[in-house]
């Protein structure tokens, strides 16, 4: 169970963060009401994908990590261990405020009334969140590193 949701949550980041970025590019676009059309969809991608990698994400954290796990066990002796530390406290906090942000920033997108308003808040909103999501991928090469591609 644990090879197949790890597999499942590897391969929808990519989906998560192309949506987001799609979403921070749409909004480069929006000039005019009509505009907000792409912006908003690109957005709802991107809730769709990021709501199902956190769901995937807490599986795997409250129930399937033995990384979790054992960091669980001793928290403080974790906060000591970097990779326990990123797998338990890092990666979960960056994904977690990229999420919030991310639904904040819809919601304020889609209350606003101006062209401006829109753009300012989406690209505020889902720029930050796609830096943090960048921010807490476990790129290869870095000491948390996985492969970019899951088989």
């Amino acid at each position: 169970m644990y090879s197949a949701v790890l597999l499942a949550h590897s391969w929808i980041r990519w989906i998560a963060l192309v949506a987001a970025v799609g979403t921070v590019l749409a909004a480069l676009r929006i000039r005019v009401p009509a505009d907000r059309a792409g912006a908003d969809r690109w957005s709802l991608y991107a809730m769709a994908a990021l709501d199902l990698q956190m769901l995937l994400g807490l599986l795997l954290y409250f129930a399937l990590s033995p990384f979790t796990a054992e960091a669980m066990k001793n928290m403080s002796a974790a906060m000591q261990n970097p990779q326990l530390r990123f797998w338990a406290v890092e990666h979960l906090t960056s994904m977690l405020v990229a999420i919030v942000l991310a639904h904040v920033g819809r919601v304020l997108a889609r209350k606003a009334t101006t062209p401006s308003s829109i753009k300012r808040r989406l690209l505020i909103c889902f720029g930050l969140a796609t830096i943090l999501i960048i921010a807490g991928i476990p790129w290869p090469g870095f000491a948390n590193g996985r492969p970019l591609f899951r088989l």
